[in-house]
């Protein structure tokens, strides 16, 4: 999406994956089926990976897109693989960029886009208690691709904007043809 056809993005820059010599690792996060979910989410099994950040106007809590496309009925698998972890996965430990968390997945309903979606609510508490760290997320298949969608807010639930989400899963379904 170009960042005029953001509302209230000041900018939506679109990057590529970061090389994986770059990349910085953390330890898989206590619940196996939780890693699965993440692995999903951030498209490891994927052909082809964009992701696009999006810095919203008067808000100083952003939100993304991954979109990625599968070969054959890998983007089914991924959705399978995603909708199956989510069964088993309610909470995890791990180490990111601020250290040690907790985290909470609740599942929410998901909007009727794409082939199938799915949406659910990450939750975790922030260090020193400064508040509750809340990231909502959006799955979507349309064919050979996922699209991802997150939404980060803290002190409140966070909700990535549905107009936008549907803008970019029509764009996937109508360069499919579909």
């Amino acid at each position: 999406m170009k960042a005029n056809e953001v509302p209230r993005a000041h900018s939506a820059p679109i990057q590529d994956p970061v090389p994986t010599s770059e990349q910085r690792t953390f330890p898989p996060v206590s619940d196996a089926s939780c890693q699965t979910a993440l692995d999903v989410l951030n498209a490891e099994t994927a052909s082809a990976v964009v992701f696009q950040i999006f810095n919203w106007k008067g808000d100083i809590w952003g939100g993304g897109s991954t979109l990625a496309s599968y070969e054959d009925a890998k983007a089914q698998m991924a959705f399978r693989q995603l909708q199956d972890a989510l069964k088993t996965c309610k909470s995890y430990t791990g180490v990111g960029w601020t250290g040690k968390f907790s985290a909470k997945i609740t599942l929410d309903t998901a909007p009727d886009v794409g082939d199938e979606a799915l949406s659910f609510h990450l939750s975790s508490q922030l260090p020193e208690g400064r508040g509750l760290r809340d990231e909502h997320h959006v799955f979507v298949r349309v064919g050979d691709t996922t699209a991802s969608f997150e939404k980060l807010n803290v002190g409140k639930k966070a909700r990535f904007p549905l107009a936008l989400l549907k803008k970019q899963v029509d764009r996937l379904s109508s360069a499919q043809h579909r």
